[in-house]
């Protein structure tokens, strides 16, 4: 291999290693990363080795593809990860089970972004939607926002949105307010 295909493709092996899991799998580039919530132009950069995941994102595809521990250590160390910085003491893949109930939380943002288009993908997995604004450079397409959820989710977030949409759409009607009864105040003397 020429230093110019290594410099192009810098984790070719943990690439070829993460593809080789997802076909072991049968499973689509579009599949895994609607499972583990990245783009499918992402995840094939992965594979191909000209970038690597992020160390969350490693995570999720070890969970994904339920790579044992061993085999967990080395994709750790080619993407060049050291076990130190994981946070969690001992090794980072003592239970695969630990990284599959594994959720992020982040604080919430008030901030209302509004979009232009969506990107709706559907899979085996759930539904993901891209949000996107074409205020990008040059007026290109931006991601101003992704949501993942299962399919269940998707189809009570619909039923939501039209109720209110519906609700939307109708006109205001004033309610008039009657006159208050008159209270008789009249003590009756027995």
């Amino acid at each position: 291999m020429g230093k110019e295909n290594i410099q192009r493709q810098p984790f070719k092996v943990l690439g070829g290693r993460l593809k080789y899991s997802r076909e072991q799998r049968h499973e689509s580039l579009d599949e895994v990363s609607g499972a583990v919530e990245i783009d499918s132009e992402v995840l094939q950069k992965f594979e191909i080795g000209e970038s690597r995941p992020s160390e969350e994102i490693l995570l999720l595809l070890i969970s994904h593809f339920e790579i044992g521990e061993e085999e967990s250590a080395d994709l750790w160390e080619l993407a060049g990860y050291s076990e130190e910085t994981d946070g969690v003491s001992g090794s980072v893949f003592e239970s695969n089970e630990n990284m599959r109930q594994s959720a992020f939380v982040l604080p919430m943002d008030i901030r209302v972004v509004y979009t232009d288009m969506v990107h709706v993908m559907v899979n085996n997995y759930g539904v993901v939607m891209n949000f996107i604004q074409n205020s990008g450079p040059n007026n290109q397409p931006l991601a101003v926002a992704r949501v993942g959820m299962s399919r269940e989710h998707a189809k009570s977030v619909i039923q939501i949105l039209q109720q209110t949409l519906d609700q939307a759409d109708q006109p205001d009607v004033q309610k008039k307010l009657t006159e208050p009864r008159k209270v008789n105040n009249k003590k009756t003397q027995s």
